[in-house]
């Protein structure tokens, strides 16, 4: 999501109710404080009381991609008492969100999963296919092809001491949005990304529930996104109180080039072409040919947003578009040199361990002059403006793959080698339904502290995403690629 729509949302979220205003990359840490932070990032933080031996193996002799597995598959069982059909946790007990398991992270799930081309990753990754079928059928408002943007797969107590008791799937067959945090909204990035696993599934397994969950999903986005502003392409999505919302993004629109094109293939028919097209066009308008990158979207429709710039419409962009945007490519060039960073423990409210090293991008230009002197947001410890975010680390590193010019694959090495360690030494001890995860498995969200600059930030907790775009990357698949 770009960082202009995550500003908008803070301000205008997709809830339409009184309540936190969260997105799904807004992640609020639930008022730990630096130390908590430096300790989870250090492996110091335990949590009591969860009795359950870590898993097989080390880090020091399981492969990478597998531990990154057993984070999917830990995410996903987290909760055995409330159902076979269930959705991943999307970050650890740690963040703060309990069992919040974002659209956008499992879709990712569903990708990296059969990227691992095994039985069980294929296994699994139609299991939470048929989640996402589930939660598309049996909302407890809509019977109109939409997803929310997270649901709660597990129960907890929340923060005002009211109880949520219930799994994924409620005593009544519904499915548990995620109301307590406001995440009732629907954004179509979310719903293209559920789209692109769900036609990915029909792909692979021939399965027709797979096709016709996302063919939904591509006529619920046509219907609320469609939009003929001088701009055009399609706007951002509803609000929890059905409010269509004003912004119009660079990322969905990409995302869309990605479904509507997957859709035109597996269907044969001609009309998702033209909605591709239609997407596609919305993307080109917003590349600065001057600097040599995308910028993030417009919020009226008219005017191009020009500050801050993501590093994710740089990537995006690449993948989903490939040798139709060779003019494009060097939106890489300037993502891997205008938002790298280099996290250490002599950085200012690093909390990265002594004698440790990461390197990567960062979230946005923003990011790089955010105040150090003061919290990202209140009751949240102060930024790194070198905190590396790993998600978008992840994507830099296969986009430079998959375009393969001079020197790409020697920097996308270095890049999933800072990866690998990251998964190896932070976010030690963390928790997920209470239960230890296997030693060195799961990618955190950011080696320290990261502020956007829209009013959160990205913490060392160990995120479903990030690792689920660290095996894609590390397996060379591409899942903008139609």
């Amino acid at each position: 999501m770009s960082a202009l729509i995550e500003s908008a949302l803070r301000g205008r979220s997709l809830t339409g109710r009184q309540g936190p205003a969260l997105s799904r990359r807004s992640l609020i840490g639930a008022g730990l404080g630096a130390a908590a932070l430096a300790a989870a990032g250090s492996g110091q933080a335990h949590a009591a009381g969860s009795g359950r031996t870590p898993a097989a193996g080390s880090a020091g002799t399981r492969p990478a991609p597998a531990r990154a597995q057993a984070f999917l598959a830990a995410a996903m069982d987290a909760y055995p008492d409330h159902g076979e059909l269930r959705l991943a946790q999307s970050y650890t007990d740690q963040a703060g969100l309990f069992s919040t398991a974002f659209t956008y992270d499992n879709a990712l799930a569903v990708l990296a999963l059969l990227a691992t081309r095994t039985a069980d990753g294929l296994t699994r990754a139609t299991a939470l296919g048929d989640a996402l079928l589930h939660a598309q059928g049996h909302d407890p408002a809509h019977d109109d092809g939409r997803l929310r943007q997270a649901y709660n797969v597990g129960p907890y107590t929340f923060y005002d001491g009211s109880p949520q008791p219930d799994g994924f799937v409620r005593p009544d067959g519904t499915v548990n949005v995620g109301t307590q945090f406001g995440f009732t909204g629907t954004a179509v990035g979310d719903m293209a990304w559920a789209g692109i696993a769900l036609g990915a599934l029909a792909r692979r397994t021939g399965a027709r529930r797979f096709l016709t969950g996302a063919v939904r999903i591509g006529e619920w986005i046509e219907r609320t996104g469609r939009t003929d502003e001088p701009l055009g392409g399609y706007k951002f999505g509803v609000d929890g109180a059905n409010q269509r919302l004003p912004f119009t993004s660079t990322e969905h629109n990409t995302d869309l080039v990605c479904l509507f094109g997957r859709l035109a293939r597996l269907t044969g028919d001609p009309v998702w072409r033209e909605r591709r097209a239609r997407a596609e066009a919305f993307v080109r308008r917003i590349w600065e040919p001057d600097g040599g990158f995308f910028y993030t979207g417009t919020n009226d429709g008219v005017t191009v947003n020009k500050a801050p710039i993501p590093e994710d419409t740089q990537t995006w962009t690449h993948l989903a578009l490939g040798a139709r945007t060779r003019g494009y490519a060097r939106s890489l060039d300037w993502a891997a040199a205008e938002l790298a960073v280099v996290d250490h423990s002599e950085r200012p409210n690093s909390t990265v361990p002594a004698g440790q090293t990461y390197e990567g991008v960062t979230f946005s230009s923003a990011s790089l002059v955010a105040d150090e002197d003061a919290p990202i947001a209140a009751g949240q410890p102060k930024p790194d403006r070198n905190g590396v975010w790993f998600e978008g680390t992840a994507h830099l590193a296969l986009a430079l793959r998959d375009r393969g010019a001079r020197g790409d694959e020697a920097r996308a090495r270095r890049l999933l080698s800072s990866l690998e360690r990251a998964q190896s030494l932070l976010g030690g001890g963390q928790t997920i339904g209470g239960r230890v995860l296997p030693e060195g498995a799961g990618v955190v969200s950011a080696s320290s502290p990261l502020d956007t600059g829209f009013g959160f930030g990205y913490y060392p907790y160990r995120h479903t995403g990030a690792t689920a775009w660290y095996l894609m990357a590390a397996a060379r698949h591409n899942p903008l690629r139609a």
